[in-house]
């Protein structure tokens, strides 16, 4: 009914193959950044041992890729003018919705002292979105804000957030730096310090001093929903090109995909990022970020127009967490699964972790997972991405089948390791 399940774990869940067999298709899933070359492909071949999240082998199916890129192999941007007179900076934000997971990360209620996740954040009025040339008004107003980031083993994006000097990117570009370079839009070269990382979100917090520069900050699109179809516009360094504008359209919300520490619902588009896109910003037509730029699905390392952002709000949730120096908790119920390929799938329940909440509630082995408050549960991933969007203390409807009937059970999550 369900795969043999294997040790590699992630979160709450595991990773399964069937014996003998390669890995699915996966959404989600990290490579490590190489040297970029004139290369057809700049990308090493997958690793053969297993890695976070992966199976026992090398996918041989299309499989999301940080889009991260190495130190770059073209000159350093020359400086440009300052566009202090162009209309007001937005960073590049991408879908978000209120169908299935909700927003906002589920975080303990002292939430660092961050603004109502429920409130449109925007340092200036956003652009009118009727403009001839969206596009184009997006580009002129957000890159401003939007911002290289370079570490001794590669470089990505971000863009500045607050009139604190603080800049969001994806945990993945820092890797386990300490400090980086930062540079702006107009050539200037900032030193960087790392407030934080979070591997289960792939979200992270970079300072600046504020008073070496007199930095562009980007709207945020807090608490708005992210419609299929609306247009998107990424912004930020393919290759080590700085400030490239591409665009697209939302292709699906609340995409299930993996982290390097887990799995989240994310925003889904259409507008080609590729490795040094991560932690780049993702508009909307008036200019306001809706996600973070951060994985895209390939098969050779390079864009094939489905890419992956971090829905704002989830970004948002958790920078506020790492700026107060708190923790970034998430719900833990405390069950190993296995991939059900059969019917409408699921998370086939193969271990359960003794005095967790999965143990509390009665859980047995056999037990499949088919629903968390009504919403669906169609893989492993799927259950992972649902309960880290819920807190610690957090109740929830879990779904189950055993022996051909339906049964559903309340679960209070508790924190993992707690």
């Amino acid at each position: 009914m369900y795969w043999e399940k294997r040790e590699i774990e992630m979160d709450d869940t595991s990773r399964t193959v069937n014996p003998g067999e390669q890995p699915p298709a996966r959404v989600g899933g990290y490579r490590p950044a190489a040297p970029w070359s004139e290369s057809p492909s700049p990308f090493p071949p997958a690793p053969t041992t297993p890695q976070p999240g992966w199976g026992s082998g090398p996918p041989t199916t299309p499989g999301p890729t940080p889009p991260t890129a190495p130190p770059s192999a073209l000159p350093p941007a020359p400086p440009r003018k300052s566009r202090r007179g162009a209309a007001a900076v937005v960073v590049a934000a991408l879908l978000f919705t209120g169908v299935g997971f909700g927003g906002a990360l589920a975080l303990d209620d002292d939430g660092g002292g961050g603004k109502d996740a429920t409130s449109v954040t925007t340092a200036v009025p956003p652009l009118n979105g009727d403009a001839e040339e969206p596009v184009a008004a997006v580009a002129e107003s957000l890159s401003p804000a939007v911002v290289q980031i370079e570490t001794s083993d590669g470089l990505g994006s971000g863009f500045v957030y607050d009139d604190e000097g603080r800049i969001l990117t994806a945990a993945h570009v820092l890797g386990d730096a300490d400090e980086v370079k930062v540079r702006l839009a107009d050539g200037t070269s900032l030193d960087g310090e790392v407030v934080g990382t979070d591997p289960g979100t792939d979200v992270a917090v970079v300072q600046v001093d504020p008073s070496e520069e007199d930095l562009e900050i980007a709207p945020l699109a807090l608490g708005v929903d992210v419609e299929v179809g609306q247009l998107a516009v990424a912004i930020g360094s393919p290759f080590g090109l700085d400030q490239t504008v591409t665009s697209g359209i939302i292709s699906a919300v609340g995409r299930t995909v993996e982290t390097p520490g887990g799995a989240i619902p994310m925003i889904q588009t259409d507008a080609p990022i590729n490795p040094g896109n991560s932690g780049g910003a993702l508009a909307d037509r008036r200019g306001r970020i809706i996600g973070i730029n951060d994985s895209i699905a390939t098969e050779g390392g390079g864009n094939v127009g489905v890419g992956f952002a971090i829905p704002i709000d989830t970004a948002k949730a958790v920078a506020d967490k790492l700026v107060s120096g708190g923790e970034v908790d998430s719900g833990f119920l405390g069950v190993s699964t296995a991939e059900v390929r059969s019917g409408d799938g699921g998370a086939a329940v193969v271990q359960i972790s003794e005095g967790s909440p999965a143990a509390a509630a009665g859980f047995e082995k056999g037990d499949v997972i088919t629903a968390i408050d009504g919403e669906r549960i169609a893989s492993v991933t799927d259950l992972v991405a649902t309960v880290r969007a819920h807190a610690p203390g957090e109740t929830i409807t879990v779904t189950f089948e055993r022996d051909g009937e339906t049964k559903e059970v309340e679960v209070t999550l508790s924190k993992a390791g707690g």
